[in-house]
């Protein structure tokens, strides 16, 4: 079998006229038949994600495949902490056992901070035995990013435990150090940490790469870092790739998947094999990936697209079949085993009631496409001797509950989500997903947080008790349902959060990421308000 069009040679940075042809599941020869034709198709190899947590499209591993090789991906390296998180080595082997149901090329890190920190509310943990059960799998390719920094730079046995253990199989360790600079930069890059996705200005990227890790240049539905560090694909080719981190199935329909960067680029005047190299060559090479890259003997993984300007998917091809032929995916995913963890119970307007002890608060302030935030102080809105949100100055309370055992919510205020009526809520909150709120009052609160525990999961938008849903029923943050049906109900209830006033362009997204504790300034947890750059609570009033 053979296939002709544009050859894209990454290794030898050339183009021209040939045939792929195919033996079993690899390339047995590539034949250069000449320049380069108008019209034909362009063939090149398949794309790579190379950091990513599938829990956030909502879908089960083989579901998102199913939504990613129309993009043009083959293959992701996937951390699967959200999960792990709420069921912990048994919702890892969900993942990884859901993975092998596909034609598509999966590989996972071993989750190194679960629970992300000691300060919130997880429903089970990863242990030092469990991450070397896991590093023990071929599948299992390096320890996921170490949110843990100060654990690393202070030199916490049991962070330092996981990383000798990485070390032992000879597997990389990701890093996650947002604003991280000097000497405690070098004192965590000289513990083994080899990459870094939170870069989000350019001195923040370059100091990183000085000290020789890979940037991960990322750009989701939340955290968009693309425009920022772009030019680095052109100064430091073999040094960065790219990655989503977190996409919505929505914007995997509509924008794409890593094939949206490569378009982006190719519009910025980059060249074409600088950007495969940062999309392609280099995950490959440093997660020691079995994913071809277009060459003699390499598995046969590649794709086609039209031209070099549109990169339209024509065609994605996995170990020589076939998976998309530029209209339909040509593979099923089946129904998955329904597993969750989910035990509160229905809460009462008391529980969201907050006694003033001053008239100024801290105010978690959201930025638009960042999971950093800010820490403003504002006057607080009182009544009835209950500290409420504050409409016209878009301040509003924002509420965590523990998802898995009774306790007491904890309640903040945030600004910039943009409501002017009803509210949203999600059981999708890095990392711990608990049950995570916010509106223009403790009654709409009240009724969208009693919905989604009724659902055991999933996310919510109401007003004045109408309600729209997406229910997740494994682990309350995925569904098995089509990607597509799963997307346009995201996309109703992203209309419904308009409607309701935010202008966040991913209003749930935004909002999933207010209770994550490892991102500064000031985060919401199940326990209370939290300084990151403290790495401590810290009170609501000033």
């Amino acid at each position: 079998m053979g296939i002709q069009g544009n050859v894209v040679d990454v290794k030898k940075r050339i183009i021209f006229y040939g045939e792929v042809e195919l033996s079993g599941s690899r390339i047995c020869r590539i034949l250069n038949i000449g320049k380069a034709r108008e019209g034909a198709v362009y063939i090149l190899p398949g794309l790579v994600d190379s950091h990513v947590h599938i829990e956030s499209s909502m879908l089960t591993p083989a579901q998102f495949a199913k939504l990613v090789v129309r993009r043009g991906t083959v293959g992701v390296v996937n951390d699967p902490h959200e999960i792990g998180n709420v069921l912990g080595l048994e919702g890892v082997k969900f993942m990884l056992n859901n993975a092998k149901t596909v034609p598509f090329k999966f590989y996972f890190g071993a989750p190194s901070c679960v629970p992300a920190t000691n300060f919130e509310t997880s429903g089970d943990e990863l242990n030092i035995s469990d991450i070397e059960k896991l590093l023990e799998k071929d599948e299992v390719v390096c320890l996921s990013e170490m949110m843990n920094f100060p654990g690393v730079i202070f030199q916490d046995k049991k962070v330092l435990d996981k990383i000798s253990v990485a070390k032992r199989f000879g597997k990389p360790v990701d890093g996650h150090a947002p604003g991280l600079n000097g000497l405690d930069l070098r004192s965590y890059v000289a513990a083994g940490i080899s990459t870094d996705h939170e870069c989000f200005s350019m001195a923040e990227a370059l100091e990183k790469i000085s000290l020789g890790m890979f940037v991960l240049i990322r750009e989701g539905s939340a955290a968009k870092n693309f425009e920022a560090l772009y030019s680095l694909i052109s100064t430091h080719p073999g040094k960065v790739m790219l990655c989503t981190d977190d996409s919505h199935p929505d914007e995997i329909l509509r924008i794409g998947h890593i094939d949206k960067l490569i378009k982006r680029g190719l519009a910025k005047n980059l060249d074409v094999f600088n950007l495969l190299q940062a999309a392609v060559v280099n995950p490959v090479l440093h997660y020691n990936l079995n994913i071809g890259l277009l060459q003699e003997g390499d598995p046969a993984d590649f794709i086609l697209v039209d031209d070099l300007t549109n990169f339209e998917i024509r065609g994605t091809y996995i170990n020589g079949n076939c998976v998309f032929d530029g209209k339909n995916v040509l593979f099923e995913a089946s129904k998955s085993p329904l597993i969750n963890r989910f035990v509160c119970e229905k809460l009462t307007l008391d529980d969201l009631k907050i006694h003033p002890e001053s008239n100024r608060i801290r105010v978690i302030e959201a930025i638009e496409g960042e999971l950093v935030t800010h820490e403003t102080i504002a006057e607080a809105l009182i009544e009835n001797g209950n500290v409420v949100s504050n409409i016209d100055s878009d301040i509003l309370k924002i509420v965590v509950v523990n998802r898995y055992k009774k306790e007491k919510p904890a309640v903040g205020f945030i600004k910039n989500l943009g409501l002017k009526q009803g509210a949203l809520a999600s059981c999708i909150a890095h990392d711990s997903h608990n049950i995570i709120a916010a509106g223009v009052s403790d009654e709409e609160i009240l009724k969208a947080i009693n919905r989604l525990i009724e659902n055991k999961g999933g996310i919510v938008a109401s007003e004045k008790g109408e309600f729209i849903d997406l229910p997740l029923p494994i682990g309350g943050i995925l569904s098995d349902e089509d990607g597509t049906l799963v997307a346009q109900k995201y996309e109703q209830l992203n209309r419904f959060a308009s409607q309701l006033g935010s202008s966040m362009k991913a209003p749930f997204m935004t909002l999933a990421f207010m209770s994550l504790l490892v991102i500064p300034k000031l985060k919401l947890g199940d326990r209370g308000l939290f300084d990151v750059e403290k790495f401590q609570f810290t009170s609501l009033f000033v």
